[in-house]
């Protein structure tokens, strides 16, 4: 079974409704991004930080996955699929993808503010469930925080995203202008030969051997799907 590896950004997500992390006008959600998506932030005023993320919960609770979201989920009918998301939001694995890698980190789920990455305290929420009280506490006694990659902290999974770029057999970049790295770096461990797509309704140079579709992602995904799924 061919290996299909699908990248995807804030495009994804647009047409679902969802404003994503890290758009270009320094805002999220009319939050300036400083403030609500970086450690500073964070330390500033972890209620502010807290109660913006039970907001974006919320809001992501009433979302649907698009039919973009449902035709990445459909290719596994026929392909060993992992989806490597950008965004933060579950609407991948709403859609029925069963292999998903969150470079940014997860909205449903919250850690501790000492070791986010230790699976100790890091807690999935519910969507009956879902608001975190300012000043709760993780298991280690630290303060509960989103699991999410501030601005200027590592990516601790793109180790893991590159190693399954380089066993892809064919790529796709979906609603990414591959412009964030170290996301935008998974491209350049695609092995020589190996068919790249992109899908996004802006022209993007991405070198020679990429073949853009220029549309959003459902349409795209449309388009991408005929030819793969024949």
């Amino acid at each position: 079974m061919k290996k299909i590896v699908v990248l995807t950004g804030a495009g994804m997500s647009v047409e679902s409704g969802l404003k994503t992390f890290r758009d270009a006008d320094g805002l999220w959600e009319n939050y300036p991004v400083a403030k609500v998506a970086t450690h500073e932030g964070w330390e500033a005023d972890p209620t502010l930080v807290t109660n913006f993320y039970n907001m974006l919960r919320k809001k992501c609770i009433g979302t649907q996955p698009n039919e973009g979201h449902r035709l990445v989920a459909k290719l596994e009918e026929k392909y060993d699929v992992t989806v490597v998301t950008q965004n933060v939001d579950n609407l991948h694995e709403m859609a029925g993808s069963s292999k998903v890698i969150h470079l940014h980190g997860e909205l449903m789920k919250v850690c501790s503010s000492r070791d986010v990455d230790d699976p100790r305290y890091q807690i999935t929420l519910t969507p009956e469930n879902c608001e975190v009280e300012p000043g709760t506490k993780a298991g280690d006694g630290s303060l509960l925080r989103p699991f999410i990659v501030f601005f200027g902290e590592g990516v601790p999974m793109i180790s893991v995203a590159a190693e399954e770029a380089q066993q892809a057999d064919i790529f796709i970049i979906i609603g990414t202008s591959l412009a964030v790295y170290p996301a935008a770096g998974l491209i350049h461990y695609v092995r020589p030969g190996v068919p790249v797509y992109l899908i996004d309704p802006n022209p993007i140079s991405a070198g020679s051997n990429v073949k853009q579709i220029q549309k959003g992602a459902s349409e795209g995904m449309k388009e991408l799907s005929a030819l793969l799924m024949q």
